[in-house]
Formats: C-alpha cells, sequence, structure tokens
C-alpha cells in the first residue's frame, strides 16, 4: 500500500458513508435493499418498454434510455458502496479512474436526457400538430447520440485532468466513491485546471440543460394554463408532473455538489447529498414515472397476464 508521501499512489482506501460501527451493518441492508429495487425497477421499465409495442412513441424511448441510465451509474457506484460497509474498501488507482469516468459519463448523459424530455413535453403540448413530424425517429435518435457524446466528453475531460495529478497527501478518500472533490483534496499538485474543467463541464451539462428544461416549463405552464377544459389542463399537467419531480430531485441534489463553496467540515453533507442522487434518484425514477402513468400500468397488467397465461 502507497505511503502518506509515495507520489505514486497505487490504491486509495474509500471509508464510506460513515465510520460509525453501529451503523455499518443496518446501512448495509438498507442500501443492499436500495439497489436491489432500483435494479429491479429499472430493468422491468426497460423489459416493458421493449415487449409493449404502444409504448414505442419518443416520451418512452426517452424514458428507455433515463431507466439504462440510471441502472448503469447506480451499478457503478452503489456495489463498492455497500463493500465499504463491511470491510476496508481498496480500490486500484486504475479502478478509481475507471469508475470516475463511467460515474461522469451516465450523470452527464442523464442531464441531457432530462432535456430531451422536457423538450418532447413541449412539442407535445405547445405544438400537438407537429408533433410526429418534429420528434420523428431521427430526431430522438439524434437527441440521444448527442446527450451520450457529450456524456463522454465531459468524462473524458475529467478523467484526463484527474491522471495528470500527483497524489501524495495520503491514499484515503473520504467518501464511498471516487468522485472529483475528495480525489482533489489529496493532490499535491495544481488542481486549478481540473477545477476549471469542473465548472465548464459541470456548467454545461448543468446550466444549460437547467435553462433548457426551464424555459420549456415556462412556455408548457402558460400554454397548460391557457387550455379551456379542465380535462384538458389536468392531462397535460399529469404527463408533465412526473418529469417536474424527476428534474428536481437530479438537478437539485447534484448542482449541490458542485456549485456550493465548500467549507471545510462539510464533507459528510457532502456524501449524504452524493448519495441522493447517485443511490436514491435511480431507484425513485422507476416509480414516480409508473405510479401515475396508465399507459405503463397498462403495460405492467398485460405483460404479467401474458406470463400467468404461459
Amino acid at each position: 500500500m502507497a505511503s502518506d508521501n509515495d507520489s505514486t499512489v497505487k490504491e486509495f482506501i474509500l471509508l464510506g458513508l460513515t465510520q460509525q460501527p453501529e451503523l455499518q451493518l443496518p446501512l448495509f441492508f438498507l442500501f443492499l435493499g436500495v439497489y436491489v429495487v432500483s435494479v429491479l425497477g429499472n430493468l422491468g421499465l426497460i423489459v416493458l418498454i421493449v415487449l409493449n409495442p404502444h409504448l414505442h412513441t419518443p416520451m418512452y424511448y426517452f424514458l428507455f434510455n433515463l431507466s439504462l441510465t440510471d441502472l448503469c451509474y447506480s451499478s457503478v457506484i452503489t456495489p463498492k458502496m455497500l463493500v465499504s460497509f463491511v470491510t476496508q474498501n481498496l480500490i486500484s488507482h486504475a479502478e478509481c479512474m475507471a469508475q470516475l469516468f463511467f460515474f461522469a459519463f451516465f450523470v452527464i448523459d442523464e442531464c441531457f436526457i432530462l432535456t430531451s424530455m422536457a423538450y418532447d413535453r413541449y412539442v407535445a403540448i405547445c405544438h400537438p400538430l407537429l408533433y410526429k413530424v418534429t420528434m420523428s425517429p431521427q430526431v430522438c435518435f439524434v437527441l440521444m447520440v448527442g446527450g451520450y457524446v457529450m456524456g463522454f466528453m465531459g468524462a473524458i475531460a475529467h478523467t484526463i485532468c484527474m491522471l495528470r495529478v500527483t497524489f501524495c497527501d495520503g491514499n484515503i478518500i473520504n467518501h464511498y466513491m471516487c468522485d472529483i472533490p475528495p480525489l482533489l483534496k489529496l493532490s499535491c499538485t495544481s488542481t486549478s485546471i481540473n477545477e476549471l474543467v469542473v465548472f465548464i463541464v459541470v456548467g454545461v451539462s448543468v446550466i444549460v440543460p437547467s435553462l433548457t428544461i426551464f424555459v420549456s416549463y415556462t412556455f408548457i405552464l402558460s400554454n397548460i394554463f391557457s387550455m379551456h377544459s379542465t380535462k384538458g389542463r389536468s392531462k397535460a399537467l399529469s404527463t408533465c408532473s412526473s418529469h417536474m419531480i424527476a428534474v428536481s430531485l437530479f438537478f437539485g441534489s447534484s448542482s449541490f455538489i458542485y456549485f456550493k463553496s465548500s467549507p471545510a467540515g462539510s464533507v459528510d453533507q457532502d456524501k449524504i447529498s452524493t448519495v441522493f442522487y447517485t443511490v436514491m434518484v435511480p431507484m425513485m425514477n422507476p416509480f414516480i414515472y409508473s405510479l401515475r402513468n396508465k399507459d405503463v400500468k397498462l403495460a405492467l397488467s398485460r405483460t404479467l397476464k401474458k406470463m400467468v397465461l404461459t
């Protein structure tokens, strides 16, 4: 294991979410349950969308990609976090950089998927007659590919900048994952370039999507409240409410980490906030988009009936 003054750290120790022994086992079972629910929920939603032709629409195409992304990035983070509750959690330098890359890739991708979903709802409610033309399969595909490309570019930028950092202030990461802020605290070289990249990448990945979503929903709500039909207004609000909740939870918790000025004693607070958008949000999204969605409930009912009959 690398010593505190070794400039070529080969592995890190992840301290985990808490150092209180009496909380380790209860938290292990809690987050194991959360992870199982997250995997089953997102995988179930993916299967439902694939198996039911009436869900092969732009809205569910984006929801399919959202569930896939949630499934992937929760799997990048949660299993390693679970290890830290039961034993000393060692992670090699290469594994740490890989986790950082895939975490950044999927989180940035999710930002742009949520933005595409907001644009989809804007077109559906504000320009319903042009919906099929505007949200053609080609346009949906380009939006999704664009999101994945942005995720890849952001992840590459973060990872390359982190690879140039020399770690010589110890190898203990006060976190349950290889996130950028706790890693930079271990650096004994200048991190100004890393901080600039964080500012640019997070700015583009959070501010641009947030503004796009805000503008989209300004037009959407304006259009909804100008409707004369109470039934039509209620239906339009219902189709948008799930997405608005998901956007608020994800962007609210993730932006808190990267855009606040971090005082020295806020490490535990940062970890709790990170848990929310890396572990809890992927579990909650399938329920947010399913509980009030008649199409998903119908698809689930049909799929279960087919399974029983076969």
